[in-house]
């Protein structure tokens, strides 16, 4: 799974990436902005200037000491919020129905698990706990406001995307320690969120590039689960919303759909269907042709161009066509031989050696 966040460009000045920096920010994704007491605030002058408008506070755990304080809500095995709650007897400690079933013995107090029981209150905590995500308002400069009294006013805003962050926050968690369906599921409510925002924002190229990076990751927790179909339609979906994106951006357009439009060519590619994986291959390398004739000093970009005429060429061989295998793998060796890289690339170098070492070998093969 891309460890890009779709959403890190909607964080406010200070605020920081909720997938990239995990629970080490002290930036609420609900709010995106940072939590202090309000004595502090008086004291350094950074109280808000509008004295009408009362500041929105995360109740749900994100403060100023660094920590996201889930408590009982939380599962201690993949840190992320309980999905499929359930309960071991007899100790009656509680996690993820897909993480307790790994053990024999209790994580917390080592006693015998004798039995698994699904806690459903428990769970119907968790989720009214994601969905009030949907309705946290937070303080703005302008717009319509609901009077609280007289004096006081709270301005309420949409915050649909801050929820979408942290549920692609709890997904990744989840992902990491392999409790795919938690992930799925988060997931599903994160691409639903920006589904019905897209009903009233048909052309919003960021909400295209959200939801096409979540569809992304919906494809890579079925292919985990041994589940190309559904893998094949979340990344072909992917690469529709991701093809709707002006081609100057680099890190969305050719990274994050060249890698949808590579993914479903591996799963043809493995189910045998040579021919729709070479139509797919063939797609990423045009789109990472196009980056490079854009942004030809992107090194990267270039080591990609080759892997994707490797891919390219690898299929035609199996298909039979050697000769058009042979140029291809030829090509790509040019492109590497002739790239640059400076002294503080030692990384890119490394893959570069090891992608031309590749392409070596299917030559010394023909």
């Amino acid at each position: 799974m891309s460890s890009l966040c779709p959403f890190a460009k909607l964080a406010s000045a200070g605020a920081t990436c909720p997938v990239k920096s995990d629970n080490k920010t002290t930036s609420c994704p609900v709010t995106a902005n940072n939590h202090t007491d309000d004595d502090d605030n008086e004291k350094t002058g950074n109280a808000n200037t509008d004295p009408r408008v009362v500041p929105a506070k995360c109740p749900f755990g994100y403060d100023s000491n660094n920590t996201f304080k889930l408590g009982p809500l939380s599962c201690v095995v993949c840190h992320a919020l309980l999905h499929q709650s359930s309960k071991c007897t007899p100790c009656s400690h509680k996690f993820c129905k897909a993480c307790i079933l790994r053990f024999k013995d209790c994580p917390l107090c080592g006693a015998d698990i004798q039995g698994i029981e699904p806690d459903d209150e428990l769970q119907g905590l968790v989720d009214r706990f994601i969905d009030g995500h949907a309705r946290i308002k937070r303080s703005h400069a302008a717009g319509d406001g609901e009077a609280a009294s007289d004096k006081t006013k709270v301005i309420y805003e949409d915050v649909s995307m801050e929820r979408g962050a942290f549920l692609v926050q709890q997904a990744m968690r989840a992902f990491r320690a392999q409790n795919i369906e938690s992930a799925k599921s988060r997931l599903s409510m994160c691409a639903e969120d920006i589904r019905e925002e897209l009903k009233s924002k048909e052309d919003n190229q960021e909400l295209c590039s959200q939801l096409g990076a979540v569809l992304g990751m919906l494809g890579d927790c079925c292919r985990t689960l041994g589940d190309a179909p559904s893998a094949i339609t979340y990344y072909e979906e992917s690469a529709e919303f991701l093809s709707k994106l002006p081609k100057k951006d680099l890190e969305v357009l050719v990274h994050t759909l060249s890698v949808s439009l590579n993914k479903i060519g591996d799963l043809c590619y493995y189910d045998g269907d040579l021919h729709s994986a070479r139509s797919y291959y063939a797609r990423s390398l045009d789109v990472r042709r196009s980056a490079v004739k854009e942004h030809s000093a992107v090194a990267s970009q270039v080591i990609d161009v080759a892997t994707s005429l490797a891919k390219v060429a690898d299929v035609d061989r199996n298909l039979g066509n050697e000769s058009m295998a042979v140029e291809g793998f030829e090509e790509a060796i040019k492109c590497l031989e002739n790239l640059k890289l400076e002294s503080g690339e030692a990384s890119l170098e490394q893959r570069r050696l090891s992608v031309l070492d590749f392409l070596q070998k299917q030559l010394d093969d023909k």
